[in-house]
């Protein structure tokens, strides 16, 4: 747990090292996150090549960006549920599929973004 008494320039180094712990956990538990991350590797350099603009670069590389917090978020929500217990309850239940359909559609929005851009 992160120590509430520590400020300035340490705070910041601590939030960099929980940061990367966060990063090593997806990856290591997550494919779904995997998956996204090997999306995000190829969508970029195609989005740098397709567009004239860095405005559509933006939202192109955005929108598959915006994909990779959603899942991290989802992650972080089904870990917590799951910490509290592993049988069947119907709100657990719901908040996992909330957060599924947050991913979900931040997929469907990347998608349209890429559509529209490139058509």
């Amino acid at each position: 747990m992160a120590n509430q008494k520590v400020k300035g320039f340490k705070r910041i180094i601590n939030a960099c090292f929980f940061s990367i712990a966060g990063f090593k956990a997806i990856w290591e538990h997550e494919e779904a996150f995997r998956q996204e991350v090997l999306l995000f590797l190829l969508a970029t350099p195609l989005a740098l090549w397709l567009t004239e603009n860095n405005i559509e670069r933006v939202l192109l590389i955005g929108s598959v960006g915006a994909v990779l917090l959603v899942e991290l978020l989802n992650s972080a929500v089904e870990t917590a549920i799951d910490r509290i217990g592993l049988e069947r309850h119907e709100l657990s239940g719901r908040a996992k599929d909330m957060g599924s359909a947050a991913v979900t559609l931040s997929l469907a929005l990347a998608a349209m973004t890429w559509a529209l851009i490139l058509i």
